[in-house]
């Protein structure tokens, strides 16, 4: 029997109040942005709007709690952009959206710097025996949004960024899921020349841990090669963007290379204010599930396809309220 698991990739849209009291705290400069080094004033905004978003992930009823990413200014480069080593640069599109973020030139060798694991031991003191997931970018995905101006290997460079990431899971509280998001896989391919890469360097990251790992991919299908790779990972679940770009796409590549045991699937559109019922959340898991229909999934994850800080926070609270609901129905799904 499938077991459903309501969950999100994370970031979510800060509360409005949180966005005003902010705007004054911090500035609307470059130089403004999180660096590890706010002020006590900020830190506490940004524990109550940790606070906030916990209760709400609480009320709507996940199965799986995450803590935010709040602080998270330059979106999955966060844990560069606060790291030694790293220096901010210029500003550059975040994909193909309107959101932006500084560029991590990495420029000395990389030492995990806590700033993610302190963050996800504030949460678990707001939690009540909740299972906790942690979030972090895949290394492919973090190493493709940087600038390296140190390794000069691209091999070298995400065997770094991989390693720079297990040290800061090293430090994570006890969780009992961990998402790796991983958009470039899908927008930006790795080449033949690092391609081969790509797994050993998410093992690093899921050998850190004890959990279940997840390699969470979105903003449309995976192509051919690039998941056969990612069926050499290691990991506990494979996860596909089921709402944007060709589905068809992500079902053959299933059905042609196989798929993990357990699933996570984006049924939830985290860039669109049109809420789902939880009865379409649900059709879209079975069709995914018919297209494979070799597959037994022992547990499936229900989520957003995206982040969802693009969302208004009603809209946001709304879709996770009506993931939470998808799980709850009882009625029979074939997977």
């Amino acid at each position: 029997m499938t077991h459903y698991v309501a969950t999100t990739p994370g970031l979510f849209p800060l509360p409005d109040w949180a966005k005003s009291e902010l705007s004054d705290l911090k500035g609307h400069q470059k130089g403004d942005l999180i660096s590890g080094e706010e002020s006590e004033e900020i830190r506490e905004t940004y524990a109550d709007a940790r606070s906030a978003v916990v209760s709400d992930q609480r009320e709507a009823g996940l199965d799986r709690i995450v803590e935010g990413g709040l602080r998270w200014d330059d979106m999955l480069a966060h844990p560069l952009a606060v790291a030694e080593g790293v220096e901010t640069g210029g500003i550059v599109r975040y994909y193909d959206n309107n959101n932006f973020y500084r560029d991590p030139r990495v420029v000395d060798g990389l030492t995990a710097s806590g700033d993610v694991a302190a963050e996800l031991e504030a949460a678990v003191d707001l939690l009540d025996g909740e299972p906790l997931q942690a979030v972090l970018p895949g290394p492919y995905s973090l190493a493709d949004l940087a600038t390296d101006e140190y390794y000069g290997d691209d091999g070298e460079f995400l065997s770094a960024i991989a390693t720079f990431l297990a040290e800061e899971v090293g430090m994570f509280p006890a969780h009992e899921t961990l998402f790796l998001l991983e958009p470039s896989l899908v927008t930006a391919p790795p080449d033949d020349d690092i391609a081969a890469a790509v797994p050993e360097a998410i093992d690093t990251v899921a050998d850190a841990t004890d959990a279940d790992v997840v390699v969470y991919t979105y903003f449309g299908a995976l192509d051919e090669k690039t998941y056969a790779h990612l069926m050499d990972t290691d990991v506990s679940a494979l996860g596909f963007d089921i709402v944007a770009g060709d589905r068809d796409q992500t079902v053959y590549n299933a059905s042609e290379y196989g798929v993990t045991d357990d699933v996570a699937l984006g049924v939830a559109d985290g860039q669109n204010t049109l809420v789902e019922s939880p009865g379409t959340l649900r059709e879209r898991v079975e069709w995914f599930a018919d297209g494979v229909p070799a597959a037994d999934f022992e547990t499936v994850y229900l989520t957003t396809n995206t982040e969802p800080f693009y969302l208004p926070v009603n809209k946001y609270e709304d879709k996770l309220e009506s993931l939470a609901a998808a799980v709850e129905l009882d009625r029979e799904v074939s997977v």
